[in-house]
């Protein structure tokens, strides 16, 4: 869904350890993480991989996403399902698409490879896959975190590559999100679990503590790359409001 709509706090069963039995209500560890997406412009065909050097013919752009996630239903569900209801209530999207000609500029090299990647993903001799854009994360417009995307290990060619190397195919329109950008720091932590250590140390905001967070947040990510002789090239925000369950 656009920048600015609602996100109603979802329902769902919920554990704790100590717990006997699963109860069913509203979630009470509502988290973000602060995402890029990556918009398709043209399809592939089915039963044919997309390689690494064929990235730039499909996707046509990126956008600002904040995937918002339930960790207490997420955390239950996990174990016998995988993610579903703690994470399907909502994603929220920036208004529009910085298409990836606008960020020449802003393309570095992905950080060094801990591991020889399989040769589907070895992008040793491809053009730098990473971008150098800089997110903000803000609550209640309080900026808590500054999440760098250059240090993402995987780039979206990699993860383009990866998704379609069974030979899935690619419609004009699709998105595929860069999964949560964390930086080594306190302060680059993408998402409330990790930046409150899972609630340990709760953020000291302005109106108050947060772990995670209430009905009335508002949260917005916004962010810019270095583009040309010095500019920024602003990738506008996506914002969302919690509003209670029905």
């Amino acid at each position: 869904m656009v920048s600015g709509t609602d996100v109603v706090r979802p329902s769902g069963q919920r554990k704790a350890p100590a717990d006997a039995a699963p109860v069913f209500g509203p979630s009470v560890r509502l988290d973000i993480e602060a995402e890029v997406g990556f918009v398709v412009g043209v399809p592939s065909d089915l039963g044919r991989p997309v390689p690494l050097g064929s990235y730039r013919d499909h996707v046509f752009g990126l956008c600002l996403l904040n995937d918002w996630s339930a960790r207490d239903v997420q955390a239950w569900e996990y174990v016998p399902l995988g993610p579903f209801l703690g994470k399907s209530f909502a994603t929220s999207v920036s208004a529009w698409i910085t298409p990836l000609d606008a960020l020449e500029e802003a393309r570095v090299a992905p950080p060094e490879r801990t591991h020889e990647p399989l040769p589907y993903l070895d992008d040793a001799d491809e053009e730098p896959g990473g971008y150098d854009l800089r997110i903000s994360v803000a609550v209640n417009g309080h900026v808590v975190s500054e999440p760098p995307f250059s240090t993402m290990y995987w780039t979206a060619a990699q993860q383009l590559a990866h998704m379609t190397v069974n030979g899935a195919s690619l419609r004009t329109g699709d998105l595929y999100g860069s999964g949560t950008v964390s930086g080594p720091s306190e302060r680059e932590r993408g998402s409330l679990l990790e930046l409150t250590w899972n609630g340990r140390d709760p953020l000291e905001l302005p109106d108050g503590k947060r772990t995670f967070l209430e009905d009335g947040d508002v949260v917005t990510l916004s962010a810019w790359a270095p583009g040309p002789d010095g500019v920024r090239v602003g990738l506008g925000e996506v914002t969302g409001r919690v509003v209670p369950a029905p």
